[in-house]
């Protein structure tokens, strides 16, 4: 089977994960630290499928990037791409009818901001 060749021209992003950021022996306080920087992504439809699934468990699916595969990212981490806005991964899923491998990020849009470490 022929495989279809990514591009991911639309510009980069990076993934963080969510954890304790505060100094020792403060109080906690949930942030952001950097996991993979300049990742490049290709843009993609969100189908009527995946939108009114996702709506139906209450969820909205406001994105859907690919990105070059990278096993460490889950659906517990947060995508911050070229908009500065802060994505929740909701869906991680690898296609396997593409080169190089790939994975598509399925987003919803978070309404209060984390901080960075």
């Amino acid at each position: 089977m022929k495989r279809q060749k990514q591009t991911y021209n639309d510009g980069t992003l990076n993934i963080y994960a969510v954890g304790n950021i505060s100094a020792e022996g403060d109080m906690p306080k949930e942030g952001l630290t950097l996991k993979v920087e300049n990742l490049r992504y290709e843009e993609r439809i969100v189908g009527m499928n995946r939108y009114w699934n996702a709506f139906q468990s209450q969820v909205k699916v406001e994105r859907l990037l690919r990105v070059q595969l990278i096993k460490e990212v889950s659906s517990q981490d947060v995508v911050v791409p070229v908009d500065g806005e802060q994505y929740r991964i909701l869906q991680v899923q690898y296609p396997k009818d593409v080169a190089p491998p790939s994975m598509d990020l399925s987003l919803e849009r978070i309404d209060a901001a984390y901080d960075f470490a």
